[in-house]
């Protein structure tokens, strides 16, 4: 090669160079990682927080062991928000209620989002987040409008009453706050527990006010009770929250971080638009 042709191939080299810094001028290139897949652990049977659908929206998520269905609520759309954050792909599993958190801690999922409340017993077996709730968790009773208790106004208004919960959940630990109540055998999943009420095996149920207001507008002959503010469940938890293993402690502290850039009133209507994109799906 003569010295003339490597003069030329230098001149290039040096060109291109220069071409290349004046076109990026002093921006910064960040290259991010590869996203990883966050595996989610969601019961897919507590509207408005959680439920299952068979047609694909822009709002629900593919459930991976439940083909052909796919998850929607507040909870996974809380998720999809905290994957986002975290650059991170989300894997949805369906697991029954019971199962969640031995699914967590054998490493079956990586975090659950399921409107699960932070128990002493619960956080004795996994680490929860910060609360990620809409609105303050409170506790109330759904009973048959043909019902004699559709008029309680007060506890003791139920003494006697049939009232059931959904099992392995505090739905079912307060009921025996209700003073005279006959506390009646739990059920797997709140479906079953609004059957019960609807087939007159029983006379009420415990559930979540925001859950019970969603099954009130669904199902016409359904009531939720409210009680007056003094009266009422006496609850022993901080509210919803995400849960991981124990030892996860950098998982925890990231969910956090990212659960911070969700304000409050962005949280309330991401459940007002879930609720109500939940009573067109049934309507």
């Amino acid at each position: 090669m003569t010295m003339k042709i490597k003069m030329k191939l230098l001149v290039l080299a040096v060109t291109l160079i220069f071409a290349f810094v004046f076109i990026s001028g002093d921006k910064k290139i960040t290259v991010r990682p590869q996203k990883k897949v966050l595996r989610i652990g969601v019961e897919c049977e507590y509207a408005p927080n959680n439920w299952e659908e068979r047609k694909q929206s822009d709002f629900n998520l593919p459930i991976s062991n439940h083909q052909g269905y796919f998850a929607d609520g507040y909870d996974v759309q809380i998720a999809k928000l905290v994957a986002a954050e975290l650059n991170s792909e989300i894997e949805i599993k369906k697991i029954s209620w019971n199962d969640l958190i031995p699914a967590l801690n054998n490493g079956e999922i990586d975090v659950i989002f399921s409107g699960m409340l932070d128990t002493d017993e619960r956080k004795a077996q996994a680490a929860f987040t910060d609360i990620y709730e809409a609105h303050k968790t409170e506790y109330t009773v759904i009973v048959n409008n043909q019902s004699k208790y559709v008029g309680a106004k007060k506890f003791s208004d139920f003494a006697g009453a049939r009232i059931i919960a959904q099992k392995g959940t505090n739905l079912d630990a307060v009921i025996d706050q209700i003073p005279g109540v006959i506390h009646v055998n739990p059920v797997n999943t709140v479906n079953e527990m609004i059957k019960s009420i609807v087939d007159f095996k029983v006379d009420g149920a415990v559930i979540n006010l925001d859950t019970g207001r969603s099954y009130e507008a669904t199902y016409k002959n359904l009531t939720v009770i409210r009680f007056p503010e003094n009266e009422g469940f006496v609850l022993g938890f901080t509210g919803i929250c995400a849960a991981v293993r124990k030892n996860d402690t950098e998982l925890l502290h990231r969910i956090n971080n990212a659960l911070k850039t969700i304000e409050p009133n962005e949280r309330r209507r991401i459940m007002d638009r879930t609720v109500s994109r939940l009573w067109k799906s049934i309507s």
